[in-house]
């Protein structure tokens, strides 16, 4: 099942996207992040991942799964689009998942990290996701997608899965950068910038898009 499941998911995630019309507002900022800091993070909530392999255009891209069921799923998914995973965890106890995430930096590799992962709650970034944008000296991308007509599933993240044939839509917002001699006092300002970021992002997609930001009791709509 660990092995079938992902790889229908695969087909089916290439068949939604090849079906899809999809416009990618603010990409520019992949590249300008690349000429002035090199590497960077891509961080988007959990709720999004079903299309996030098409958001990212290049090759080199770890991403951190945890040993939680879901999470092992989603990355044996995410490594069929030829992303690398790490096992580990985005908690601030998460020590041998930052270890294995900052040697693929120094290879060259981008982070992808879902900051409310693998299991909630849901929307709410965890601290060891801008420690980690502190120790790897990368700035952090927020990005999210959203589709017109999408489902929400009763899932513990409300997962929103977009209808072929459909119009979707990549917004990516502002790099945030994590000093590296920031305290922990600085470190839950910055996780409480890349969450309002994020939300803000999510919740100007979903409107565009005519799916109205999320709502406690839109699970299964």
């Amino acid at each position: 099942m660990m092995k079938v499941v992902p790889y229908l998911a695969y087909l089916y995630i290439r068949f939604l996207r090849r079906s899809m019309r999809i416009e990618y507002r603010g990409a520019r900022v992949l590249d300008l992040v690349r000429r002035e800091s090199g590497n960077y993070i891509l961080a988007f909530w959990h709720s999004r991942f079903v299309l996030m392999p098409y958001a990212y255009p290049d090759r080199r891209i770890v991403v951190l799964a945890s040993s939680h069921r879901d999470s092992r799923m989603l990355g044996n998914i995410l490594t069929r689009f030829g992303l690398v995973r790490v096992e580990g965890s985005s908690t601030r106890g998460g020590t041998a998942g930052l270890r294995a995430l900052l040697r693929k930096v120094r290879e060259g590799y981008d982070v992808g990290i879902t900051p409310d992962g693998p299991k909630g709650p849901r929307r709410q970034v965890k601290q060891g996701v801008v420690a980690t944008a502190r120790f790897a000296g990368l700035p952090v991308i927020p990005v999210t997608f959203s589709a017109a007509g999408a489902r929400r599933l009763g899932s513990w993240d409300r997962t929103m899965l977009p209808r072929p044939f459909s119009r979707g839509l990549f917004l990516y917002g502002e790099p945030i950068r994590v000093p590296r001699d920031t305290d922990d006092d600085g470190l839950e300002e910055y996780r409480l910038r890349l969450e309002s970021a994020l939300d803000g992002l999510t919740d100007a997609a979903d409107r565009e898009t005519g799916i109205g930001p999320e709502e406690d009791g839109d699970a299964g709509s």
